[in-house]
């Protein structure tokens, strides 16, 4: 995920063996192999027999849960994950969590933007890292939280499918 060239560097790392398979996760549900095939077309071949989409992940902690299901399925003992290289942090405490028994070796993505200005120079790509640190910020605490017992998102995702409680009725004296 993240990062402008991610799919077509993705797809270099496979076609010069470095891997076996290639998992592209969040893929949105209209997208399928042949709409990649048109952006990268000399690598149709790769792409039918070697590619799989998941369609099923909304964001970074999903990504983390549907690629753990795959690399298990599939007996992958490690993963070369790309993605951008301001969301690699992120994506490294969600996967590691989700796979500890998987060994993951970063490959970040280095987006035009970043090559063409410094980042310090534009309000959109500040507020971009800004808001992708407070993101693995909580991620971070999160995950320490429940690897000491304490799982919050739990208990969220609980109380979000239980029925809405009434308020208590208040007594009012005139």
């Amino acid at each position: 995920t993240g990062g402008s060239s991610r799919v077509s560097d993705a797809i270099e790392l496979l076609a010069n063996g470095y891997g076996k398979r290639l998992l592209i996760s969040g893929v949105h549900p209209t997208n399928n192999v042949s709409d990649l095939a048109r952006s990268l077309p000399d690598s149709e071949q790769l792409l039918t027999c070697c590619v799989d989409l998941d369609r099923s992940a909304v964001n970074t902690r999903s990504n983390a849960v549907e690629t753990r299901r795959w690399a298990h399925e599939r007996g992958f003992r490690s993963l070369i994950v790309v993605t951008s290289n301001y969301h690699m942090p992120r994506a490294i405490v969600e996967l590691s969590h989700e796979m500890p028994d998987i060994e993951l070796i970063p490959f970040s993505v280095i987006g035009d933007k970043w090559r063409d200005e410094p980042w310090w120079f534009s309000a959109p790509t500040l507020r971009l890292l800004l808001s992708e640190y407070a993101k693995y910020l909580a991620a971070e605490v999160r995950v320490r939280l429940a690897g000491a017992g304490l799982d919050l998102t739990r208990e969220w995702a609980t109380q979000q499918t239980e029925a809405p409680r009434r308020p208590p009725a208040r007594i009012s004296a005139n």
